[in-house]
């Protein structure tokens, strides 16, 4: 008989019950934990999965991850690209470089999903935390304000979770979601995609690919991405029905649809699977004590790296709410701005990425020809390489629809280069003469932490995600700080 794996017990009490630990929920465990939140973090699976599936880290994520202590570690296990690539064979069609994007971190950075939840998990169990393995949700009744959640745990026992708020990051079957009964309409495509994680002979154009690829022709699209350790993943789509591609596949692939002057050839097929895109966006994030974050609430093609992406920024924009909520500074209707500020993000978002991928897809010679066209026409275009590198890297994401009138907005992302992150704590951004050495202090109250900056023209209070609570706050840190629920986004973005 085989013995049961030691699982920590199952509390049956909590402010925050998570169920999923993909990179969406420990990102969110992690958030919590540095904040002090009482939480359990439950996953029906043994562990980390194997491979690389979501495969790129953007910029605005790495931004987030520097808040919670795992910027740092992930951007030494992956690897550095410059953007990202069209193509039509050997031929550029456009080029959306990442080098001069207002970041510290002017790249994508190229790691598995697997080593992403790596670095996710090591610091969840730095600052204390773990993760329930072998716990399936099997539903949940109302308990006053929250939920009490039957959770079923190795042994096959049931037992009872009794939590303020319940967090569904378990993914595109999401049992979180239809047990709140909150509705996921959208499209289930009919396209089946094909993945191999392949390891290249070196000599050919293929094997030097160095940034993400979309290689576009009549034949049909090829993705040809590097990865660490010296693999590539190669995405495209497949006829209904397909396996999961061999090394003969992945070689005839490249040849019909990759670079045209030397064939490449596989060393080792490390995985392959095959999968199909759906298009979904829940109709509400938020139900009552319910809510929902990744693909629990959002799922899309996956063009341009941004799935994993939206999941953690979801879990960052939720975490110091819940926070907040729980530690009495803000009243319970501060969640609601959570559905009011990434709803719009994940609808902007699949409607993207359907719009690229349906151009991607197109095979009529006439139709491909007009379309590369057209790419390598904006590329010559002033001011279109950055709106789309600025856009894949998610650093245009905001939550306000009002125009800049010279002034900041509250809900529009702060650049880390102009106001240096504090963890989760939320910053007070003063200015500071040029002949003052910039310096870095603590509030009285602990929530706030005061940066003097030089040549910054107004106070910003930047909040614990890095978006703009408000500008122009009076200079008095304790003042600001007996009065931060004031700067909470209570009402829908205008």
């Amino acid at each position: 008989m085989t013995a049961l794996p030691l699982v920590p017990p199952l509390p049956g009490q909590s402010s925050v019950l998570i169920v999923g630990a993909g990179p969406t929920g420990l990102a969110l465990a992690v958030s919590l934990c540095q904040l002090g939140v009482d939480h359990v973090l439950i996953d029906r699976g043994a562990g980390i999965g194997p491979g690389s599936r979501a495969a790129a880290v953007q910029p605005r994520t790495l931004e987030y991850l520097d808040r919670i202590g795992v910027g740092a570690p992930l951007v030494q296990a992956g690897t550095k690209a410059r953007g990202f690539r069209l193509h039509d064979r050997d031929r550029t069609l456009l080029r959306a470089s990442y080098d001069q994007l207002d970041t510290p971190h002017p790249y994508m950075l190229l790691a598995s999903q697997q080593t992403t939840e790596e670095q996710l998990l090591a610091r969840l169990e730095e600052l204390g935390g773990t993760v329930h393995r072998h716990h399936r949700l099997l539903g949940i009744t109302p308990d006053h304000p929250g939920v009490s959640a039957a959770v079923a745990g190795p042994d096959g026992v049931v037992r009872a979770v009794s939590a303020r708020y319940l967090v569904g990051c378990d993914g595109l079957h999401s049992a979180v979601r239809t047990a709140a009964g909150i509705a996921f309409p959208g499209a289930a495509r009919e396209q089946l995609f094909a993945l191999a994680d392949v390891r290249l002979k070196s000599g050919t154009r293929a094997a030097a690919c160095e940034d993400p690829t979309f290689f576009l022709s009549a034949a049909g699209m090829l993705l040809l991405s590097p990865l660490a350790q010296g693999l590539h993943r190669l995405v495209t789509p497949a006829a209904p029905g397909s396996a999961a591609p061999c090394a003969a596949d992945v070689e005839r692939l490249l040849s019909e649809r990759g670079p045209a002057r030397e064939a490449a050839r596989v060393a080792e097929v490390v995985a392959a699977s095959t999968y199909r895109v759906q298009e979904r966006v829940a109709e509400s994030f938020r139900a009552g004590p319910v809510l929902l974050a990744g693909d629990a609430a959002h799922t899309h093609s996956p063009a341009g790296g941004q799935g994993m992406n939206t999941g953690i920024q979801d879990a960052g924009n939720l975490a110091w709410k819940l926070h907040a909520v729980l530690s009495g500074m803000a009243p319970d209707a501060l969640l609601d701005s959570y559905h009011h500020e990434r709803h719009p993000v994940a609808r902007a978002l699949v409607s993207f990425t359907a719009r690229f991928a349906e151009a991607a897809a197109l095979t009529d010679p006439v139709a491909c020809t007009q379309r590369n066209a057209l790419l390598a026409a904006a590329a010559g275009s002033p001011g279109v390489t950055d709106w789309i590198a600025a856009k894949l890297a998610q650093l245009d994401i905001g939550y306000t629809d009002r125009p800049d009138l010279g002034v900041p907005r509250p809900g529009t992302r702060v650049c880390p280069r102009l106001v240096p992150p504090d963890g989760l704590h939320w910053t007070l951004a003063l200015p500071a003469s040029a002949t003052a050495a910039p310096v870095r202090l603590p509030s009285e109250n602990g929530r706030l932490m005061v940066r003097h900056i030089i040549a910054l023209e107004t106070t910003l209070l930047v909040r614990p995600d890095g978006y703009l609570a408000a500008h122009g706050v009076p200079a008095a840190p304790g003042e600001v700080a007996d009065r931060l629920a004031d700067h909470l986004p209570l009402e829908p973005a205008a």
